[in-house]
């Protein structure tokens, strides 16, 4: 390791030469930087699995534009909308198709020891052109009265339960006192608000939810003609639509202000951002510690190259060493810590956990960010010293 480190600096490898003579200390250091890494790998990952939960419902759905309540953030919350709206908007030129979308929370008991939470998903049967194209042949199939189409990804579910769903034998569940046959399932997946959910026609949906209105949705869905600008249709639906009681928004935006409302103003979302910022305070005060520790037991070193003519930018540069070689050091097995523990949340939790590269690399630069800045402040010392003092 010297001689590499040497043919790359051009010089000896001062900083690698006194952080592995006192050995205990640079374990105890790389240990404290991999578990900074851990830290914030495992709420960038949780972060990035809100991300993703929050917009698995979307994919279920195609359309251009929504329009929603004011007060709505997203897909689930928020008041309903006038369905006459929707006959307005159709008004619009370049605006060829419209539907309603029902939006409720069921409570699945999925045997004698287990619920699950679903969101349930509702458009006319006629609607199937606002359904994403890989569902659409089973969404027809909803026009039989009280059926459904289960998620496979709830949580609290299984395998075994699924397997037995099909067109041809459907399996009966009882929701909100009402038998429902679950005739097909779907992909989507478990989220922090729901454990799964499920997709319905508009009237078995009004019969499970006998407090809501036909005439008042959760959400509007528009879609422009092939090559009309989607933007254009939005500045027309709100000449015509109150802007003071609507959201009228791109169905991308919508997804966007979800995302973004989920990781930023709600309190898990603040929780694990707030995690983030303290793995990289972790970060900064354990290396700062040793580095801090290794100059003050190296200062009479120091200042006799000091007293040699060596200036600042040297000693930036073996302290900097010593920081780089921290945070590349500690993040290996920081990263390979974090990739077991994101199969375990996933595992567990039943949310996607991924590592992506993106992730890794913006974690990597982040941890030789905040060694260096560690370094730059443990040089402070050495900045104010006198040699003749030291001696």
């Amino acid at each position: 390791m010297s001689a590499l480190l040497t043919r790359i600096l051009g010089r000896m490898p001062i900083g690698w030469l006194q952080l592995v003579h006192n050995k205990g200390r640079l374990a105890a250091a790389l240990a404290g930087v991999a578990f900074a890494n851990i830290l914030v790998f495992v709420q960038l990952g949780m972060l990035g699995a809100i991300t993703a939960t929050t917009v698995q419902p979307y994919s279920l759905l195609k359309a251009d534009i929504m329009i929603s309540s004011a007060d709505s953030n997203t897909l689930e919350d928020g008041g309903n909308v006038a369905r006459q709206y929707m006959l307005r908007a159709l008004s619009v030129p370049g605006i060829t198709a419209a539907a309603p979308i029902y939006i409720g929370k069921l409570s699945w008991q999925v045997d004698e020891r287990r619920s699950s939470t679903l969101m349930a998903m509702a458009l006319p049967v006629d609607a199937g052109d606002f359904i994403s194209s890989k569902l659409r042949a089973q969404f027809l199939h909803l026009a039989l009265p009280d059926t459904a189409i289960i998620d496979r990804g709830t949580r609290g579910g299984s395998p075994e339960i699924f397997d037995k769903i099909t067109l041809d034998h459907p399996v009966v569940y009882e929701l909100n006192n009402r038998q429902i046959q679950f005739v097909d399932t779907m992909l989507v997946g478990a989220g922090f608000t729901s454990d799964g959910n499920i997709l319905m026609a508009d009237q078995s949906f009004l019969h499970l939810f006998a407090n809501r209105s036909s005439s008042a949705p959760s959400h509007l869905l528009l879609q422009v003609e092939e090559g009309a600008s989607v933007a254009r249709s939005i500045e027309l639906l709100q000449q015509i639509l109150p802007t003071d009681i609507l959201r009228i928004r791109s169905l991308a935006d919508a997804q966007a202000d979800d995302s973004s409302y989920q990781t930023t103003e709600r309190p898990i979302g603040i929780i694990f951002g707030l995690g983030t910022l303290v793995g990289i305070l972790v970060g900064l005060v354990i290396v700062y510690q040793v580095l801090s520790t290794d100059v003050a037991d190296h200062l009479k070193e120091y200042a006799t190259f000091k007293a040699m003519g060596y200036g600042q930018p040297f000693f930036l540069g073996v302290v900097f060493e010593e920081a780089l070689i921290l945070a590349i050091m500690g993040f290996i097995p920081g990263i390979l810590a974090s990739l077991g523990l994101y199969q375990i949340l996933e595992a567990k939790a039943g949310v996607p956990v991924d590592m992506t590269a993106a992730r890794a690399i913006v974690v990597l630069l982040g941890t030789l960010a905040a060694c260096t800045l560690s370094g730059a402040i443990a040089t402070r010392r050495l900045a104010r010293a006198d040699p003749a003092d030291l001696f």
